[in-house]
Formats: C-alpha cells, sequence, structure tokens
C-alpha cells in the first residue's frame, strides 16, 4: 500500500458499502492496521489533533495601539513642544515655568489611551483551544488483530475504532457494525436528541450532515449501545477540523464604533493639520517674516491639541463597561466591549431553533384515539396540564379510551421522570421523557404501574423495524382461566386470563399495518380501510404541523415465545391511537419577536432540524408566516453565492444545514447590507458567530467553543434576553452621540477661539496645551460620563435600528457641533477681546496683566457646564426635565466647576497650570459670558420646535 493509493479526503463515505470502504483505506474489519501500515500513515496524514492558528502577540497588539490616527499627532505635538522647550531653557526665555510639563502631560494621556485600547483588544482567540479540548486522550482500536487502547492522536485513516455508551468519538469514520448505537452529535449539529446509527445502509451523496447515519464524527458522544468503526478522516479533514478551519479563515471586521472612532480621527486630524498650515503661513505672510514663528508654532501646537477629543477614548471605555454591567443584569454578559453599542444597530438575527427559541424538551401536544382529537397543555417535564377536546377541558374518566395509551407511554418505555430541587428533569431520551410526562398529567403515574406490570421481555427499538414492543405481566392476574381478582379495573379487556399484555410504539404507518382491530372505549372492533385511511389522514395531518407522531398498539398474549420472536408476536395488534409531540417554543419568545419587529429587526430561523418541524416553530412564534419559503441544506448547496445573495431577504427558515451553510447565509446577509446577529450554542455554530457583526453564544447549552467565539452570552439562554440587550446597546449609541458632539462641540470653540489671537493681534497664546488637556480631559470628560447614562427616550425601540454604516456626523451631528462651536467661539472671542484690552499691561492690585487667559480659559470651561446640562434632551427644554432623572449630570457640572475654581485660587494648582487670580468682577464677567451658550441652545430647541423640525 502507498499513501498515494489511499483515498482523497473528498470522498463521500456515506455512500459507499462497507466492503468498498475497506478496500479503498486497505483495511481489515477484524485484524484492523499493522503497526509498520500505522506508522506509515500518520508520516502520511500527521497526527490526530487540530492545528491552532497563528495568535498575536501582546507586545504586537499594544504597538497597534499608537497606531491610532490621533495618537500619532500626540505624539507629534509632545515632541515638538518638547523641542521648543529645549530651546527656550537654552536661550534662557523659560521665564520660571516647569519645562516639559506639557510633553509629559500629553505623552501620559497618549499612553492611558494606548493601554486602555491594549486591554480591549488583547483576547486571545480561545475558540480552538476549546475545540482541541473535544479530543479524547486515550482510544480503543483493532491493530494486528487485537484490541488494544492507544493515544488519540496516533489515530489514522484505516484504524478500525471501538466504540461504546460514554466514549468520545476521537476521528470520523464509517461505521462497520453497531448495536443499538446511538450518539449525540449536538457538538457538530446543533441538535439535542441522540441519533440512532445504522452501519448497513448506504445513503446518496447529497444527504446532509445531519442525515448521514451511517458515520460517525469526530467530538460527538455515544450515549447508547456500541459500535465498530472504520477511520476515514483525522485532524484537521474532521467535520470538526473543517470548522477549526473556517474559525482561522473568518477575519474579524472592526465594529461600527471602531469604525465611526476612525473617520472621527481622519477627519479631527485633516482639520488640525489644515489649520496648523493656515496659521504658520498666515502668520508669516502677515507678519511678512518668520521672526514669530516660535509664537506661531506655540499656536499651531494649542490648536492641534484643542482638535483632539483626549478624554473621549476613556469616556467611550467607560460607557460602554456601564452598558456591560446594566446587560449583564438581564442577563446578557458581553465579551466584547464595543459589542454594546453594535447591539444598537442589528437589523437582522439569526437563531438557531433547539434550546434558543423552543425549551430543549419534547412536549406532547396532540392525541388522536377512537376518531377523537385531543390537545394537552403543560410546559416542558412538568405533569401537570388539562387534555382539551374541542377546546373544552375533559374529565378523563369520561374517554376511558386514553388510559390505554397512557399506560402504554409509561410501560413501553426506559427513561425516567425524576424530580432534583424543585424542577423536573428526565434521565433517558427525551422523546420516551415526553411520554412519561404526558402519562402524569392525566394521572397515571410511573412508578405505580410499572409494579402493576412488571417487564418480562423487550423487543428493543432499532431503525429497521421502527418500533418498540414490551411483554408485561399483570401482578394479582390467575394464571389460570378463573376471572379477575384484584386487577385494576383499567387492565381488564386489556391483559389476557394468564396475565400477559404486550404493548408497541412506534412508525404509525408500520404499526397500523400489523393491526388488525381497534381499540374503542367499549370493546376491539375490527379495523376497516375506511378507519385506516382516517387515521393516516390525521398522521399526514400531524406531521404538517410539525409534530413527531407515533403510533401504539397493544396485544394481550396467552404464551411468551422466545426472544427472537418479534416478527410473530408483534402481529395482529390492536391499535390504541395516534400521539405528536413538539419541541416547545420558550413563552416568553413570541413576546420577544414582537418587539423585534416593531424595532425593524428580523428574525430568522436557522436549524440543523427538518424543515417541517422548522416551519411550525417559526410560524407560531411569528418569525415567518405560513407560506413563508423554507431552503434546506439540499437547496443551499445546489445554490451558488450569488444565487443564494439574490434570495436571502425572501427566506425566514433554513432547515438541515451544516456549518458551512450557516457560515454562507450570514455572509449572504452581510453583502445584501445587513447587520446580522447570529445566536448559536453548537461547536458548528462558531465559525457563522465570529463573522457575525454580533455573535451571541448560550451560555447554559453552550459549548466552550461558541463562547470563545462570541461577542455576546446569554446566561439564561434566553431568546428575550437578546431584545433586553438590543435597546441597551441602542441606549450606549444614542449616549454616545450625545457625549460626542458635548465633547467636540467645545474643541471646535476651543480651536477657533486659539486661531483668533494672532488673527487679532494678541500678544500671545490664550490657552496652553497643558489647560487644553485639563478641558478636554476634566471640563469635558466628567460631564460626558454623566451624559452616558441618560435614560432612553421612550420610543427606543419603536423605530428601525440605524445604519452601521452612517457617519458619526450623520443626522445632523456634525451640522450641531459645527454650529455650536462657532457661538462657543464668537462669545468668548469677544470676551477675550475685552478681557486683552482692560487687563492686558496692566497691574491693578497686584493682579497679573496676563490674567486676561485666565478669563478665557475659565469661560470656555463654565460654558461647557451649561452645555452639558443643556444637551440632555434634543428638544425638550431643561426646565421641562426632571433634573434629578440623571443626579450625576448635576454633581458633575458643581464637581467640575469646583476645580476650575480651585485651578484659580489654589496656589500649587495655579502655578503648575499658569492660571492666574481673577477679581470678583472679572469672575462674574467670565459666567455671564458663558450662560450664554446654554441661552443660545435653549433657543434653538424652541426655533426647531416651532418649525416642526427636531434638533440633533
Amino acid at each position: 500500500m502507498s499513501a498515494n493509493s489511499l483515498p482523497d479526503t473528498a470522498t463521500a463515505w456515506h455512500g459507499l458499502e462497507i466492503e468498498k470502504s475497506l478496500e479503498l483505506l486497505f483495511s481489515n474489519a477484524d485484524e484492523g492496521l499493522t503497526s509498520q501500515e500505522v506508522q506509515q500513515r500518520l508520516h502520511e496524514y500527521g497526527s490526530n489533533e487540530l492545528q491552532e492558528g497563528a495568535i498575536r502577540n501582546p507586545w504586537a497588539i499594544l504597538c497597534e495601539q499608537f497606531k491610532n490616527i490621533m495618537l500619532l499627532m500626540l505624539i507629534a505635538v509632545a515632541i515638538i513642544s518638547g523641542v521648543l522647550d529645549i530651546v527656550a531653557l537654552q536661550a534662557g526665555n523659560n521665564h520660571g515655568n516647569i519645562p516639559f510639563k506639557d510633553s509629559i502631560a500629553i505623552l501620559s494621556i497618549v499612553l492611558l489611551n494606548g493601554i486602555l485600547g491594549y486591554v480591549q483588544e488583547f483576547r486571545a482567540e480561545k475558540a480552538l483551544a476549546a475545540l482541541i479540548k473535544l479530543s479524547p486522550s486515550n482510544v480503543r482500536v483493532i491493530r494486528n488483530g487485537k484490541p488494544m487502547d492507544v493515544a488519540g492522536r496516533e489515530i489514522v485513516p484505516g484504524d478500525v475504532m471501538l466504540v461504546e455508551a460514554g466514549v468520545q468519538i476521537a476521528a470520523d469514520g464509517r461505521l462497520l457494525s453497531e448495536t443499538n448505537l446511538h450518539v449525540r452529535e449536538s457538538a457538530l449539529t446543533g441538535e439535542a436528541e441522540a441519533v440512532h446509527k445504522r452501519a448497513d445502509l448506504q445513503l446518496p451523496e447529497e444527504t446532509s450532515l445531519g442525515d448521514r447515519i451511517n458515520l460517525v464524527f469526530r467530538g460527538t458522544e455515544v450515549v447508547q449501545g456500541r459500535g465498530k468503526a472504520l477511520v476515514t478522516h483525522t485532524g484537521m479533514q474532521t467535520e470538526l477540523g473543517k470548522i477549526a478551519t473556517m474559525l482561522q479563515s473568518v477575519k474579524s471586521e472592526p465594529t461600527p464604533l471602531q469604525q465611526r472612532m476612525t473617520q472621527l480621527g481622519n477627519v479631527l486630524v485633516t482639520i488640525s493639520l489644515m489649520l496648523v498650515v493656515c496659521v504658520v503661513v498666515g502668520g508669516i505672510i502677515h507678519t511678512g517674516s518668520g521672526n514669530q514663528i516660535r509664537q506661531l508654532l506655540e499656536v499651531s501646537l494649542s490648536m492641534a491639541v484643542a482638535v483632539v477629543p483626549e478624554g473621549l477614548p476613556a469616556v467611550i471605555t467607560v460607557t460602554l463597561a456601564l452598558g456591560t454591567q446594566r446587560m449583564v443584569r438581564r442577563h446578557a454578559l458581553i465579551r466584547k466591549l464595543p459589542a454594546v453599542e453594535t447591539l444598537g444597530s442589528v437589523t437582522t438575527i439569526c437563531s438557531d431553533k433547539t434550546g434558543t427559541l423552543t425549551q430543549n424538551k419534547m412536549v406532547v401536544q396532540s392525541l388522536h384515539i377512537n376518531q377523537k382529537s385531543f390537545t394537552v397543555t403543560g410546559q416542558g417535564y412538568q405533569p401537570r396540564g388539562e387534555f382539551r377536546l374541542h377546546n373544552d377541558v375533559i374529565m378523563l374518566e369520561e374517554h376511558p379510551e386514553i388510559s390505554p395509551v397512557l399506560i402504554a407511554c409509561v410501560i413501553c418505555n426506559n427513561a425516567v421522570l425524576q424530580q432534583k430541587e424543585g424542577e423536573w428533569t428526565i434521565l433517558g431520551d427525551p422523546t420516551e421523557g415526553a411520554l412519561v410526562t404526558l402519562a402524569g398529567k392525566g394521572g397515571v403515574e410511573q412508578d405505580q404501574w410499572t409494579s402493576k406490570l412488571s417487564r418480562v421481555l423487550e423487543f428493543p427499538f432499532s431503525s429497521e423495524r421502527k418500533r418498540m414492543s414490551v411483554i408485561c405481566r399483570a401482578e394479582g392476574v390467575d394464571t389460570g382461566l378463573s376471572p379477575f381478582r384484584d386487577v385494576d379495573p383499567l387492565l381488564k379487556g386489556l391483559v389476557a386470563p394468564n396475565g400477559y399484555v404486550m404493548f408497541t410504539k412506534g412508525s404509525p404507518e408500520l404499526i397500523l399495518a400489523l393491526c388488525s382491530h381497534i381499540h374503542t372505549s367499549e370493546s376491539n372492533d375490527p379495523l376497516d380501510n375506511q378507519q385506516r385511511t382516517a387515521i393516516l389522514s390525521e398522521n399526514d395531518r400531524m406531521a404538517s404541523k410539525g409534530l413527531r407522531v407515533l403510533g401504539f398498539a397493544y396485544k394481550s398474549l396467552t404464551k411468551i415465545l422466545p426472544e427472537d420472536s418479534a416478527e410473530q408476536q408483534e402481529q395482529e395488534l390492536v391499535w390504541l391511537g395516534l400521539l405528536g409531540m413538539l419541541d416547545a417554543p420558550r413563552p416568553e419568545v413570541k413576546l420577544a419577536v414582537k418587539e423585534c419587529r416593531e424595532a425593524g429587526i428580523r428574525p430568522i430561523m436557522i436549524t440543523g432540524d427538518h424543515q417541517l418541524t422548522a416551519r411550525t416553530i417559526a410560524t407560531e412564534l411569528g418569525i415567518a408566516g405560513k407560506e413563508q419559503r423554507v431552503f434546506t441544506g439540499k437547496d443551499l448547496e445546489s445554490m451558488s453565492n450569488e444565487e443564494l445573495e439574490e434570495n436571502v431577504d425572501l427566506v425566514g427558515i433554513y432547515a438541515r444545514v451544516s456549518p458551512e451553510h450557516k457560515l454562507r447565509i450570514v455572509q449572504a446577509l452581510q453583502r445584501r447590507g445587513k447587520f446580522v446577529a447570529m445566536t448559536g450554542d453548537g461547536v458548528n455554530d462558531a465559525p457563522a458567530l465570529k463573522q457575525a457583526d454580533i455573535g451571541i453564544a448560550m451560555g447554559i447549552t453552550g459549548t466552550d467553543v461558541s463562547k470563545e467565539a462570541s461577542d455576546m452570552v446569554l446566561l439564561d439562554d434566553n431568546f428575550a434576553s437578546i431584545v433586553a440587550a438590543t435597546r441597551e446597546g441602542r441606549v450606549v449609541y444614542t449616549n454616545i452621540r450625545r457625549f460626542v458632539k458635548y465633547i467636540l462641540g467645545s474643541n471646535i470653540g476651543e480651536v477657533l477661539t486659539i486661531a483668533a489671537a494672532p488673527i487679532l493681534g494678541l500678544a500671545d497664546v490664550p490657552l496652553t496645551p497643558l489647560q487644553i488637556l485639563w478641558m478636554n480631559l476634566v471640563t469635558d470628560g466628567l460631564p460626558a460620563l454623566a451624559l452616558a447614562v441618560e435614560p432612553p427616550e421612550p420610543d427606543i425601540m419603536r423605530h428601525p435600528p440605524f445604519t452601521p454604516r452612517e457617519s458619526i456626523f450623520a443626522r445632523g451631528l456634525g451640522f450641531y457641533m459645527v454650529r455650536i462651536g462657532i457661538i462657543f467661539s464668537i462669545t468668548t472671542i469677544i470676551l477675550m477681546k475685552w478681557a486683552y484690552d482692560h487687563t492686558y499691561g496692566t497691574s491693578i492690585e497686584g493682579l497679573s496683566p496676563e490674567r486676561w487667559k485666565t478669563m478665557v480659559f475659565t469661560a470656555l470651561c463654565i460654558a461647557q457646564m451649561g452645555h452639558a446640562i443643556a444637551i440632555r434632551s434634543n428638544h425638550r427644554l431643561t426646565v421641562e426635565m426632571n433634573p434629578f432623572s440623571n443626579i450625576f449630570v448635576l454633581g458633575a457640572v458643581v464637581v467640575t466647576t469646583i476645580l476650575q475654581l480651585m485651578l484659580i485660587y489654589v496656589q500649587p494648582l495655579r502655578s503648575f497650570f499658569g492660571t492666574h487670580i481673577l477679581s470678583t468682577q472679572e469672575l462674574f464677567i467670565c459666567l455671564g459670558f458663558s450662560a450664554l451658550v446654554f441661552v443660545w441652545i435653549e433657543l434653538e430647541k424652541l426655533f426647531f420646535r416651532f418649525i416642526g423640525k427636531k434638533n440633533f
């Protein structure tokens, strides 16, 4: 055997016979591989491990933070400022100022912002590490004709694996034989119910992943039975490995907030550089020489610092952190801070079905017995509910034909209903658990009836038989032909005189074919063709509603035949009825879906379940109408990406899909301009979670892989929590826009004020870089943080999401900043000119002749306080608002005002910041000019209200 002669990785193993599979891999079902063959294949295929992708070095992440254009400009400003200080020291023109304080302050801010960005981004990609945890340490195989345990990493294609209950499968493989083998594939397909495997099938090549019941897959778990499998794929070639490859190939796109901040930085730096050039060139032209180049550079440096909102990154980070805390209280854990704001832009939510929209608990919803259709109420595995006929609650005593079906539910069953810490749970198969729960609702207790009917023999369910039968003996029944004594009345007519009865459940069509009679409330009547047709029609009707339908029958026995007599015993049965069950939707999800639609968010179901079940759940929840198109995995495989993109807006349900399909759907939606949130819990969801704009993992049922690939984790696995988190996202984005225009409006005022100084012929720069940093970090920062917790507007979830691609300056925000910045500058420039003319060159009562600079500094800072109070609402006047609805704004205004006064009247602070004492009259003049900004904004609100337009 040569390595090149082995089949390629694209071979459809589910479409091959067992003998052909063994032949292609040069293996033997009884002997396995030889040690020499194993070593040769290990060399060719490599070890059975998932390979980790490249992870960014922490130092590289830190260095990337300083590539931000605004930080680069600040670094340049700090360097130039330091050079000017060196020149001043050498020339002896320092005038007692602390050297390099501006440079140190600026670089400190740069370092702080860099650290904040690093903390946000330094999250090692652990999704692949979580995948690797799914690799078992030891595997039992047949080699050299003997069973042996080997390390999981040493498995190779052609190995013969032995699997049994409790084992985690180490590689993908083709089943060679099996005995009642059930495998839980939720880690791969997302579906919780174990899959019954069959080795003898040869499936069509186009069979979807979830239906390949003759294959086993790496990372899945055997819950029942045993089997022998031929290894076909190892390592990165397994289905789990393909998911790992997709995870590595998905690139994280910047969030809308990150994109907007990048755009903002580019605009601000461009404006700053243009202003610097204008000031320097204009100053040289105005003076006719370069003698005042130092002063012009100082003006330029101050303007550059004024343009950059140094406190904005910190404010945004704190705002997102506060939003994260609020979301935790709503059972949503945010793993990546920018996702808080991103949630507010979501236009589409792609949700898995099982466990996300549904309770992940099978619940019997309807019965069809004796030509009557009954419905059953109740949720989950709680054995409480009502039986209804034509929407009227019935008493079971009035319908004795129901009781035999309920008895069959608990007797022909291997699951156990139990109560732990007040919660009802199932030990065993969820389908059988639903049957025990139904019986409990009808008063048929499991323990009581298993003691009355002791099991003698069982014919287990198999894919070939599609049915299960149990034979029981009724305790208290004579073994002879004498009349019954001390027998439950419900058993009379069911149990033969010697006390044996057989109950059978399974495929309705198959069991009906084995029946000759039908049980009524009074007797067993012959089953005619008309009745058969009616039963089959009802079966089709229930199946079309997405219900899983089971048929029930019984037979009285006079003797017990050997264990291999199932076919002989299961004849001439008596039909009992049909039963339909469904994995019921979460009761709160329907309202959550409605709220999504009111908010302009489109929900889409993407599931590995059957299309009929998916349509039923989606219709009931309001995700899709009865006529909504449904695409299956087969449909997607036959479509190109372009065809999928053309149809993706028309389809609300995707069924029987694989991991690749989910990823394609998300990508198609994104190409259509949708902003997509994807929910999921299985390993199969991880690539789509990472690709989505917002990946939402389930906290309870979710795998480590899905959580690590996600942006948000639902702590209660409740779809309704997504709606609450989306609302918080919108609140956060609204408040971010609020404080962005608050901060930048004043920054524009600062820039224009500084630029006006040389134009007016003033002798010096009114604001130093250190003073501007104070305004941008403290005077702007504290009120901005207070605005970040502003309560939401009442209609925040009653309008469509704003496009995530919109500019940060959209919807009038840019015009507002420029407009208010001009008002800031006009009032401050008038004050600056007056103060300069009345104070410069004069020394009154020991006051500094340069106190005009402090008046400009103070007026700008206090004006921001009025701005913070007025900007709480875009259209409501301040007097119309409750001042205590956001007490943090009042607190920030008071604290910041006190701090500003301390800079003027506390000696150490005055010396450090280069301020000067103001007289009482000068201080009140500053306050008067500052109040004009507040008055202007309030008048604007009245004007926009008068013309019937919202003020942004």
